[in-house]
């Protein structure tokens, strides 16, 4: 005999009356697998969807923008605001942005575009043709998708605003959302931008809770007397999408348990049945000297197992779930073992548990019960 039985010859027991009625116990089962793939499924499923989202943002948790505030009395940030931004954020990249419009003509096509006047645009974008100079004194960089409706490449000229500039360098598209997207105008020099002043500044730190820091300094050191910036920090951005995130997955998770209760009360529904089938076999324990913890012990450890059984199956197809999810959403189905993952696999099993050990209580509490006399006789 297996050690374990002997151990805990109740086990054996439990596991006979299992196998007693296969097509019965395999039902009730059945309702835990679909309890656990429900709620699993759903929370890797949750899980994914703001993983993609946020990963579509991109670094924009690491971005500041500091502009002017709306009731000061200046309209752009001076010369001095930024060498104020620069000391209050020693280790950060600080980059000046003029804002405006202008009309591009290049061969017979004519369109009115976004202007970004950029010294160093080179600290925010990449180029997708050509090479961006650092600092940009003459020339342009052309948008992704400017360049693409207008059959734009490095080396061409256009015409801005009656100016003709030489194309430096064509911008790679950006991922996500940015605090300054190019994709459809031009970045020039400063001066190219008619104002004085800066619409904005860009603030970009190594992470998500340095910009964040970064934002509280600039706060002390610029507004300290008087609101003459506006402070926004992207990264607030990102936690309002996680929270919401976090609200999907619960309500998921939620409906996903309300199958894992109908489950429950189909085991409650077996045990009891078991109950009133095996009262002889009852009475029979009783009477050669088996408690009532005994007895207890016995019909809990048969819904347990239930609950085991079905648990262990139902995160065994979750995970395969998971896998097919991630392989079509994120093209890593790896990322269905994340650790976040890992929590719902193991909450749903733990809830499979709990769940059969309480739909097994009342059976097993009301045959521990019965009168050993009265079982025998009926």
């Amino acid at each position: 005999m297996n050690p374990l039985y002997e151990r805990f010859p109740w086990l054996l027991m439990a596991r006979r009356n299992v196998a007693r009625t296969p097509v019965r116990s395999a039902l009730a089962a059945l309702g835990i697998v679909i309890g656990v793939l429900a709620i699993a499924s759903l929370g890797v499923f949750g899980t994914t969807l703001q993983y993609s989202v946020t990963q579509n943002l991109g670094d924009i948790g690491n971005d500041v923008t500091v502009s002017p505030a709306a009731d000061a009395s200046q309209r752009y940030l001076t010369d001095r605001d930024v060498r104020e931004v620069e000391r209050a954020v020693t280790t950060d990249t600080v980059v000046p942005v003029k804002q405006g419009r202008g009309t591009v003509t290049y061969g017979r096509q004519r369109t009115i575009v976004p202007l970004y006047g950029i010294e160093r645009p080179g600290q925010l974008f990449d180029a997708r043709d050509g090479r961006i100079p650092s600092p940009l004194r003459s020339g342009v960089l052309v948008g992704d998708t400017l360049a693409d409706r207008l059959d734009v490449h490095a080396g061409n000229s256009l015409t801005l605003d009656g100016k003709t500039y030489r194309v430096k360098a064509v911008l790679e598209a950006q991922s996500g959302i940015s605090a300054i997207s190019p994709g459809g105008g031009l970045v020039v020099p400063p001066g190219a931008v008619e104002h004085d002043g800066y619409d904005q500044v860009v603030v970009r730190a190594e992470s998500a809770a340095a910009a964040n820091d970064s934002a509280q300094a600039i706060r002390e050191r610029l507004n300290d007397r008087q609101q003459r910036v506006s402070v926004f920090e992207y990264s607030s951005l990102t936690d309002q999408i996680s929270s919401v995130f976090g609200v999907i997955n619960s309500f998921l998770i939620g409906i996903g348990s309300i199958s894992l209760v109908v489950a429950g009360v189909s085991i409650l529904n077996v045990m009891l049945m078991s109950a009133v089938e095996r009262r002889q076999e009852i009475g029979v324990l009783r009477a050669v000297g088996y408690q009532k913890r005994d007895v207890l012990i016995i019909m809990l450890t048969e819904a347990v197992l239930l609950g085991l059984a079905g648990g262990t199956v139902g995160v065994l197809l979750s995970m395969a779930a998971g896998l097919v999810i991630n392989q079509v959403v994120l093209g890593d189905p790896l990322f269905t073992f994340s650790a976040q993952n890992l929590v719902y696999f193991g909450a749903a099993f733990a809830f499979a548990f709990v769940t059969s050990l309480l739909s097994g209580l009342y059976p097993a509490w009301k045959a521990a019960n019965r009168n050993p006399v009265e079982a025998l006789r009926s």
